[in-house]
């Protein structure tokens, strides 16, 4: 089939890649020159494990392509994804939604015949009716269907996603979409991955109730972590005892800083506001959205705990800037919040992070980066882990605690063991254990 995708950011990017692999002929585009360019020349502009390789030898193979113009690829297309950002809008927190609609305007000058419009950018419950009804008024002739097909990739892990989900989910009004849609993941019938159709405004409302309860099973084990260090108990020994439980499940109970990344915040605060405008506030995912504001903030009062409430004029050496391991995803990032508050409490900080230094150099001021975990524990007065990336699991905890000016470690990650740290000579503080 023939794949038109808007947008190269991440979701469009590795979409667009994967259903290349799939056997389908994809065209990429991008307003942005330099990008296309770049991807035109084997450069990838996000960090993704797998994604340059993947790129590669679809383009090589003469599945995949990238271009800046539009109109010939939707000519063609059989479906065209929209794949363009939907940050929260500033000031009230609604998702902006202007990229999707210029995509719609332009989409509709361009389809040639029946055309499925698919929308993949996560958008509020709607928003589909609105994208029909911007193609209709610029092209009452045109034949097309407007789908919703919600994106569930984790950065990190995102052609696993896509190439062997638990679910595709798809949302359509008219049954014309159908066998297009079906056709186009016709490759995961051989994992029996469950293709689930619904109503197009279930579908959008399926995206944002995913990640609402992901973030708020989060949050709930961030705050048992909290009773945990006030009660004596083992917040990873709770995780384990409720997580066996088949009903509620072992992922996304690890107790830590918060959540952050592209999507949980945004989609949090997207949900709430569409709820309340409504008239049916969700209250559980307000709740959520102000503990997890609040609990990155409250992270650097640990740091300052660990060295008696005194941060002045000490050295704070930071392991990890990015949302999570894999990627060099900076949005929302708990050490967005960390670092300046310890800042603020008169710290200096050095930090590392394996992908994400180039981002975090434009959004955090006055830190010295450094180019290994090593170099970020040098002459430390305390050193500390935000970010769980694997080369941080196994660090030569002699060569720290020799090259730090104290030995006192703040795992924020619960990655190592308390009693095996503190063996070594090491202040330890972590995250709901004693």
């Amino acid at each position: 089939m023939h794949v038109t995708m808007i947008g190269t950011g991440y979701v469009g990017l590795v979409s667009g890649a994967c259903f290349a692999d799939f056997g389908h002929t994809v065209t990429c585009i991008d307003k942005d020159a330099g990008k296309i360019e770049r991807l035109r020349s084997g450069g990838i502009p996000i960090y993704e494990p797998g994604l340059d390789v993947l790129v590669a030898q679809n383009v090589r193979a003469g599945r995949l392509f990238f271009d800046t113009e539009a109109a010939e690829a939707v000519k063609k297309a059989d479906a065209v994804f929209i794949a363009v950002g939907t940050p929260s809008r500033r000031g009230d927190g609604h998702a902006d939604l202007s990229y999707v609609y210029a995509a719609a305007e332009e989409i509709a000058g361009l389809i040639d015949g029946f055309t499925v419009i698919v929308t993949k950018s996560t958008v509020p419950v709607g928003t589909g009716d609105e994208i029909e009804k911007i193609i209709k008024a610029k092209r009452p002739d045109a034949q097309f269907a407007v789908v919703s097909n919600p994106e569930f990739l984790r950065e990190g892990a995102a052609i696993e996603d896509f190439k062997r989900p638990d679910r595709v989910v798809v949302g359509i009004e008219d049954e014309r979409a159908r066998p297009v849609m079906t056709e186009l993941y016709r490759p995961l019938f051989l994992n029996e991955t469950p293709i689930l159709f619904t109503g197009r405004r279930t579908s959008e409302l399926i995206k944002y109730a995913a990640n609402a309860f992901l973030a708020m099973k989060i949050t709930f084990i961030n705050e048992m972590a909290d009773l945990c260090e006030a009660v004596g108990a083992d917040v990873q020994q709770v995780a384990r005892g409720i997580g066996l439980d088949k009903r509620i499940g072992n992922k996304f109970l690890n107790a830590g800083p918060g959540y952050g990344g592209s999507c949980f915040p945004k989609d949090t605060l997207a949900l709430v506001r569409t709820a309340t405008d409504a008239g049916a506030p969700v209250r559980l995912i307000e709740t959520t959205v102000k503990v997890n504001d609040n609990r990155k903030k409250a992270m650097a009062g640990k740091v300052s705990d660990a060295l008696a409430g005194d941060l002045s004029g000490k050295t704070v050496g930071v392991l990890g800037l990015t949302f999570k391991p894999n990627t060099d995803d900076m949005r929302d990032a708990p050490s967005l919040d960390i670092v300046p508050a310890l800042q603020a409490m008169g710290a200096k900080v050095q930090a590392f992070d394996p992908e994400g230094g180039h981002e975090a150099r434009q959004l955090l001021r006055d830190v010295d980066f450094k180019d290994d975990p090593y170099a970020a524990a040098q002459g430390a007065d305390v050193l500390v882990i935000i970010t769980e990336w694997d080369q941080f699991r196994a660090l030569d905890l002699g060569r720290v605690k020799e090259i730090m000016k104290a030995p006192v470690l703040v795992d924020l990650r619960n990655i190592y063991k308390p009693d095996d740290v503190r063996s070594r000579g090491f202040k330890y503080a972590s995250v709901g254990r004693a």
